[in-house]
């Protein structure tokens, strides 16, 4: 089946909607339609073994347990499938009996699925309260029928497809609703793109008979990621054993997603429902092949607690010990939890995760992001760093980047990172009907092209041309050192600075008698300009003591800080051993890249143009016994930068001509 042919399926069933109106807001079709899609693809699956399974319940003896039961009703629908339904109804079945009853079958037809998808329906979807306002609202039965037009049988429309279709219809569901679709799935060619990147380079470990992989996502939505990483590893090894794992918070697509796992044969319990971060579902378990598209830009306020929590009381024992980064933003947790669950043993893991540009740079030396990078390179996991086109998502336009880490890296990349910049034209093509934000596509022999270059590990100048390079994993790290300049004040006892001393707040609180002794005091001394600050304290405590005035030292601080003013000609303040003191203001950081040697760098990129300025040697990183703070940051647009030369000042020229000439003919049309 065709992309067109699922948007047409997808259609249909969406006309669903048009009975709907009225009696359910837009934002509640989902609530309605997704549940009979899947309620319409398990009666698809199950109605030829209808028979089969009511017999075999028969046939059960009294007192057998619940778990053997269920493996015998398995075994009755047969083809791996592990669900079953002990009600007498199909779908088709029930358009024969009283509509009257419709209501009444129906939820007698759900509460006879087996355990596991009745849980689905009833605990998830809510789907018995949705039943009961379409038969309030009298349209139980249009919507029931219409659903029972389509064949959603696998050999109709297989796994991936139906992937396909509940795309189309979430999709169609977040517009309406206005929530955020990329939180529940990610284009195809996206997924397939990070498929083809995780599995490029394992020819020989996926090669031959009885070969298993345990591949997980962490956020798993409707299982998309999941479906496609099967696939394409059963058509690299026929014979290969795949086991899914996955978590998801949104009750609905995480009803789709065990649905999916129930009748292709695969375990339903290895599909947890939870908030990954707060509550991790397979906390024991290890994975070859990890790949997630986490919710972007998403807080975890709510979450800190837990999260925080774990992070100071387990450290690097847990899973967010190399830091936590900034609230606004839960990506980063992502990728850690994933990390923690790489394989310990030869073969290793294989991690590709999907985020936008802000893992890259944001957050300075020091902070929860960059230590997080800092742990990520100096542990030399991370790989390869693809960026992708704009355009490509569903519910937004901006531009994100593919991950690959690995704890197993083969030897000519070790201590290197491969970044593709997969953004420009010869990556993307034109969409010919948007699809909300989504107006790009990956075509096939681009995506192709990418592995290619990664697979390769080819550089600008062998082969990729200038959309791959080679860094050392230092070159992303750097250190920041603080750079001082001397504090150069002069003073002086005029009206315009004496009358400064009113905004100084320990000033303002001495009683009013004090504040008139000060000010006679220092009007006394003349308006002199000081260049020289022991000079002034010393002619304004002879000026004090002259007058019989007594002041403390936080008012002392007040009076110098209110009678000076920054002079690069004047002396430099010096404290009590005679060092000079740091002017704040002047106060600058430099970034000094981590393979030169600071010293070398201040004496190029600073003295030449202050050479007064030193280096602050007790601004330290905590894990670092050199000066500064090491920092990480990955900065493709300086790695990729492009020149594009102005356009010449004739054809802008001749454009501004032929622009007034237009103006000028609209304005006739107007005056005419």
């Amino acid at each position: 089946m065709q992309r067109e042919e699922i948007r047409s399926l997808s259609g249909f069933v969406w006309s669903v909607a048009d009975i709907l109106r009225g009696d359910f807001k837009q934002s509640e079709y989902g609530k309605v339609i997704l549940p009979f899609v899947v309620l319409r693809r398990l009666d698809c699956i199950l109605e030829s073994a209808k028979d089969a399974v009511l017999e075999a319940a028969n046939s059960i003896p009294e007192g057998v347990d619940d778990a053997t039961r269920d493996m015998i009703l398995f075994g009755a629908v047969g083809d791996n499938v592990k669900v079953y339904n002990l009600s007498r109804f199909t779908l088709t079945t029930l358009k024969g009996q009283d509509p009257g009853q419709l209501h009444a079958n129906l939820v007698d037809y759900i509460t006879k699925f087996s355990t596991n998808v009745r849980d689905i329906f009833l605990d998830k979807f809510l789907f018995t309260d949705q039943l009961k306002r379409l038969k309030e609202g009298d349209i139980l039965w249009n919507v029931f029928e219409r659903f029972t037009e389509i064949d959603l049988h696998p050999d109709a429309v297989s796994n991936i497809e139906m992937g396909y279709l509940f795309e189309e219809l979430i999709r169609r569901f977040s517009e309406i609703s206005n929530e955020t679709a990329g939180e529940h799935f990610t284009p195809r060619e996206v997924i397939s793109l990070i498929v083809d990147l995780l599995i490029a380079n394992d020819d020989t470990k996926l090669t031959g008979r009885g070969i298993i992989r345990q591949v997980y996502d962490p956020a798993c939505g409707t299982g998309g990621m999941l479906a496609l990483t099967e696939a394409a590893l059963q058509e690299f090894n026929p014979s290969i054993r795949v086991e899914l794992f996955g978590q998801e918070l949104n009750g609905e697509s995480f009803g789709i997603c065990k649905s999916d796992m129930l009748v292709t044969g695969h375990d339903p319990e290895q599909i947890a429902f939870g908030n990954t971060l707060t509550h991790d579902a397979h906390k024991d378990k290890r994975f070859h092949y990890m790949l997630s598209n986490p919710p972007y830009g998403v807080d975890w306020k709510k979450y800190q607690d837990a999260i925080k929590a774990e992070a100071d009381l387990m450290g690097s024992d847990g899973r967010f010990g190399a830091g936590t980064p900034r609230i606004s933003d839960g990506q980063l947790l992502f990728l850690q939890h994933m990390i923690s669950k790489m394989r310990d043993d030869e073969i290793g893991s294989r991690i590709g995760i999907v985020m936008n540009g802000s893992p890259l740079f944001s957050g300075g030396a020091g902070s929860g992001e960059s230590e997080i990078r800092r742990w990520m390179f100096e542990k030399d996991w991370v790989e390869a760093i693809v960026a992708l086109p704009t355009d490509l998502f569903y519910n937004t336009g901006i531009q994100t980047y593919v991950w690959l880490l690995t704890n197993r890296k083969p030897a000519n990349r070790r201590g290197k990172v491969q970044l593709i910049d997969a953004s420009g034209e010869r990556f993307w093509r034109s969409m010919r009907k948007s699809l909300g934000s989504k107006r790009r596509e990956i075509p096939e022999e681009a995506r192709a092209d990418i592995v290619r270059i990664y697979e390769g590990f080819l550089n600008g100048d062998s082969g990729a041309g200038d959309v791959a390079k080679i860094f050392d994993v230092a070159d992303f790290g750097y250190r920041e050192i603080r750079v001082e300049r001397p504090l150069r004040l002069n003073f002086q006892a005029n009206q315009e600075r004496i009358a400064r001393l009113a905004a100084e707040k320990v000033y303002a609180r001495l009683a009013e008698d004090e504040r008139e002794e000060i000010e006679v005091a220092l009007l006394g001394m003349g308006d002199k300009l000081f260049t020289n600050r022991e000079a002034f304290e010393n002619t304004l405590a002879k000026a004090l003591k002259a007058d019989g005035v007594k002041i403390a030292g936080p008012v002392k601080k007040a009076i110098l800080s209110a009678l000076s003013e920054r002079d690069e000609e004047a002396d430099i303040c010096t404290d009590k051993d005679g060092n000079p003191e740091p002017d704040t203001d002047l106060r600058d950081h430099e970034l000094v890249p981590l393979n030169e040697d600071w010293r070398e760098y201040v004496a190029r990129e600073v003295k030449p143009f202050a050479a007064d300025a030193w280096v602050d040697e007790s601004y330290r990183d905590a894990r670092d016994r050199e000066i500064g703070r090491v920092g990480y940051e990955i900065n493709f647009n300086r790695y990729f930068y492009r020149y594009t030369p102005p356009r010449p000042l004739d054809e802008i020229d001749a454009e501004l001509k032929a622009l007034e000439v237009e103006i000028a003919g609209l304005l006739q049309e107007v005056a005419a």
